[in-house]
């Protein structure tokens, strides 16, 4: 298991229970103590947590894990659900993308598609995703429109009333959203009402809109609202979704691709 790994497990530990203990830790992760201590010693000065005499607490009553930790998460079905989504894709079009990791996995996959090597522009990405733009900013063929905004550090979104004035002024053929949940009755969500509305708006400028996540997110419900079920056009996930919950969502209206 390398430091990253590392991190990322004590991280979601610390999520799923409040607080950790060096020695259950330690013993969890086939790791010594000393290992433990040392990688919590170095969470705490990144400010991801608070150390304690026996281990590590929250750093706070509201937790994010940022979007650099989360990259690992469910990798392989990701990767699956980026390339799938990329291939839905026409050159020339002007795609949106939302902040994520999935949609930033769809990115790359973008970025990979041989057919859209060259063109002037193979593809104009409209996003407010730092580093999504940064990614595919040194693609010369791609046409990158960034928001303006205030930057959030969890997940390098840009929002507010500078981004939304942006937004509201473009047309977008494709928008692939990401989410922190999607239910068939709720509608998709994330956690941040400032994410939601710059999501909703994105997806109100789209004349279709694909939504990218991967099945642990579908059937639950998040904090802010970003559309309703039957404004969502595509629902691309892993192969994880119940048959039921994927009937429910075909029910309205949306057509799903499992991969």
């Amino acid at each position: 298991m390398t430091r990253k790994e590392r991190w990322q497990t004590l991280l979601d530990l610390l999520v799923e229970r409040g607080e950790l203990e060096v020695e259950p830790a330690a013993e969890a992760l086939g790791v010594s103590a000393a290992t433990i201590r040392r990688d919590l010693d170095q969470l705490a000065e990144q400010q991801l947590l608070v150390r304690t005499r026996g281990g590590a607490v929250l750093h706070g009553v509201s937790y994010e894990l940022p979007l650099r930790y989360r990259t690992s998460r469910r990798a392989a079905e990701k990767r699956r659900i980026s390339e799938t989504v990329a291939a839905l894709i026409v050159p020339g079009e002007v795609i949106g993308l939302t902040g994520g990791t999935t949609t930033t996995e769809v990115a790359r996959a973008l970025a990979a598609r041989p057919d859209l090597a060259t063109g002037s522009p193979a593809l104009t990405v409209v996003t407010n995703a730092l580093n999504i733009a940064g990614e595919l900013v040194i693609r010369p063929q791609f046409k990158i429109v960034l928001t303006g905004g205030v930057a959030r550090p969890q997940s390098y979104e840009l929002t507010g009333p500078l981004a939304m004035e942006v937004l509201g002024q473009l047309s977008v053929d494709t928008a692939v959203v990401g989410v922190d949940a999607f239910d068939p009755a709720d509608g998709a969500a994330t956690r941040h009402e400032d994410e939601a509305a710059m999501n909703r708006l994105l997806c109100e400028r789209a004349r279709r809109v694909v939504i990218a996540a991967d099945s642990s997110k579908l059937g639950v419900r998040a904090f802010a609202r970003i559309v309703a079920t039957d404004a969502v056009d595509v629902l691309v996930t892993d192969t994880g979704l119940s048959p039921s919950v994927a009937g429910a969502f075909e029910a309205a209206g949306v057509e799903v691709i499992r991969v």
